[in-house]
């Protein structure tokens, strides 16, 4: 005798099927990026993995956001106008400081401009037909390590302060990332700040 019982379906609502995840990012360049890096490495040698380093040097302007990839181009698009009309304003991203708190290590931001940019931005595709609305990020700043042991923090803070000069020369760059679900990352358009 067969016995066929229902499954319950799962609902997931139409408009979030078929999305991927997204996010819009400052990034440093040049030596600031190379310093960040090798603390990275150096880091996960000495105290094993935190969070930190399953990204790359940034710092978040928005949370991650679901999209359909076919409307990418529109945010794409929309990001690029928005930057094209902000030429007026001081993108310059200043670092304030170097902080180590117990379980963050890292660099404060200012870059008022910047986020007044993404601010445009953000209200642009709020009146688009968009899967989600994209939350801004108030504290900027860059991670060196988080969610790390306690015991590691004095050797974090002491390779941090060796190995990262926040006077470095570095260049900036707006970065419009997907994030995929096996972790890789493909930026998909820059803009130098």
């Amino acid at each position: 005798m067969h016995n066929s019982s229902k499954l319950k379906e799962r609902k997931i609502p139409i408009k979030m099927m078929n999305t991927e995840k997204f996010i819009i990012y400052a990034c440093p360049v040049g030596e600031l990026n190379e310093q960040i890096n090798f603390y990275f490495q150096k880091s996960q040698e000495r105290c094993g993995e935190n969070p930190a380093h399953h990204y790359m040097p940034h710092c978040s302007l928005t949370g991650f956001f679901n999209a359909n990839p076919n409307t990418i181009p529109d945010y794409l698009n929309s990001l690029d106008q928005t930057y094209h009309q902000s030429q007026n304003l001081s993108l310059d991203i200043k670092i304030v400081q170097m902080m180590f708190k117990p379980k963050w290590h890292g660099l404060e931001l200012k870059a008022s401009g910047l986020q007044h940019l993404i601010a445009n931005f953000a209200e642009i595709m709020h009146h688009q037909p968009i899967e989600e609305n994209i939350r801004l990020k108030d504290w900027l700043h860059i991670s060196f390590a988080y969610k790390f042991q306690s015991q590691h923090h004095e050797t974090l803070k002491k390779l941090a302060e060796k190995m990262i000069n926040p006077e470095s020369l570095t260049q900036w760059e707006l970065r419009f990332y997907q994030k995929h679900s096996n972790g890789c990352w493909t930026c998909l358009q820059s803009w130098p700040l």
